[in-house]
């Protein structure tokens, strides 16, 4: 004789540990307890990281437009009527800040913006980082000058909040955070939407409901709402995590489907030195022709120009926008005549490729601007929703006095062999990739055994074997 967990325990508190259950009529029937269990203990046990997760990416989408108001002294200034040659524009940051070497320069891409001159190695200034002087574009005034980090050119503020959303200021250790939420976000989300669209169609009505029914249902309906955005923040989280990143990273070069680079004679520039110790850039013809080169083959603004990395070396000119359409253009420019050696288009890019550099800029909230924004801004309210009420619905399956009764075990013992071993199969090669998935998933079932097997022999068992 077999027990099977009660598939209802997800809809009412009064459902007893287990029960006596007729035979499953189908493979779904066995799978359903399975994926409640799982969807119950993967939100508990992963729950705190992606409150985590979710708290701070809702700042990160806040902090582009803090960033505007907060640094508006140094990104903004009047529109006047003649920019200066970018050559005048470096020399009067280089002036102002003679130390470091010049790493880049970001030309001012609107009328009334600064221009960025990018200084690396400054004392003071992390490694990964650069010092970015702000430029008067019309009178070479330098109005400031902030540490800037990463290809978005984030300042101060929006760097430390991305940090923190990244590795909680805790460097490549503190990125395991981030990567286990992104590995089991979709687990969740995904076990949630099985089991909501598997209830009856009566039983997902909010109207007239109260007490836990109600919170499942406030659950529920806000959690199939935000699949969708859910599935992509994971995705898009994994492909620059550092274990199922770099699995993505060799599946795409194996696919010929990597991100392609712009080739100078030197190698290639990751805006790492400059053509003279001193940190000089008038290399052979100069910014000014380079930045005209590169306007002469359809680069338009914004565009950042990096430095000869050596005397052989050629410049670089790289298009840095984003946001819709996207500009990645990128050309190499002989600095000795000023001709144009290489080119990439982003129209030419592979669509992995393409897929990936939109999925990154969509889910940093640059790809459509503040509307991007405002959408991940929805979906981490919407994930720190039903966070809240997963636990509020543990507390009420104990019936408001303790923490709930956990969903009974022995659910795998229901599930068809010709299903179970297919899908352990499937689930070993996807813990393979994502290891941040299947390590804790293998380490939950070897507790979880253990945990049967103790209360087995202490005859407190939920199940039959």
């Amino acid at each position: 004789m077999t027990t099977a967990p009660s598939t209802e325990t997800d809809d009412s508190p009064e459902a007893p540990q287990s029960v006596r259950a007729a035979p499953p009529r189908g493979p779904w029937a066995a799978l359903r307890p399975l994926v409640l269990r799982l969807h119950f203990y993967a939100g508990i046990l992963v729950a705190p990281f992606l409150l985590v997760a979710a708290t701070t990416g809702l700042l990160y989408a806040a902090s582009f437009q803090a960033e505007k108001i907060m640094y508006g002294h140094e990104m903004t200034v009047p529109v006047g009527d003649r920019e200066l040659p970018i050559s005048e524009q470096v020399a009067a940051a280089r002036k102002a800040h003679p130390k470091g070497t010049v790493s880049a320069v970001r030309p001012s891409p609107e009328a009334d913006a600064t221009t960025r001159v990018l200084l690396s190695g400054v004392p003071g200034v992390e490694e990964d980082r650069t010092l970015a002087v702000f430029v008067d574009p019309y009178t070479g005034k330098v109005r400031g000058a902030l540490e800037q980090y990463g290809s978005t050119g984030a300042l101060p503020l929006r760097t430390w909040i991305d940090q923190f959303h990244a590795n909680l200021h805790l460097g490549e250790t503190g990125r395991l955070y981030s990567e286990l939420a992104a590995s089991w976000l979709w687990v969740i989300a995904g076990g949630g939407l099985v089991l909501w669209f598997s209830r009856r169609r009566t039983q997902r009505k909010l109207r007239g409901t109260s007490g836990r029914r109600r919170t499942l249902g406030l659950h529920g309906t806000v959690g199939v709402w935000a699949a969708a955005g859910f599935f992509f923040l994971s995705a898009t989280g994994l492909t620059w995590s550092a274990y199922a990143g770099s699995h993505i990273d060799t599946l795409r070069t194996s696919l010929h489907q990597a991100t392609p680079s712009v080739s100078a004679a030197g190698g290639e520039h990751a805006g790492h030195g400059s053509a003279s110790a001193g940190g000089g850039v008038e290399h052979g013809v100069g910014l000014d022709k380079v930045l005209a080169a590169a306007h002469a083959e359809g680069l338009s603004d914004p565009v950042e120009i990096v430095p000869p990395a050596d005397a052989s070396s050629a410049y670089v000119v790289k298009q840095i926008q984003r946001s819709w359409p996207t500009k990645q253009d990128a050309v190499a420019v002989e600095p000795t005549t000023g001709e144009v050696i290489d080119v990439v288009r982003f129209a030419d890019y592979p669509v992995l490729a393409k897929l990936t550099r939109w999925g990154i800029d969509a889910h940093t909230g640059v790809l459509f601007g503040v509307v991007n924004q405002l959408a991940l801004i929805a979906l981490a309210l919407s994930l720190i929703l039903l966070i809240l009420w997963g636990y509020r619905m543990w507390w009420q399956r104990g019936r408001d006095s303790a923490f709930g009764r956990p969903i009974p075990r022995g659910a795998w013992q229901q599930v068809p062999a010709h299903v179970l071993v297919p899908l352990m199969a499937a689930i070993a090669v996807l813990g393979y990739f994502v290891p941040l998935l299947g390590i804790p998933l293998a380490l939950f079932v070897a507790v979880d055994v253990t945990l049967g097997e103790i209360a087995y022999r202490r005859g407190k068992r939920t199940y039959a074997q």
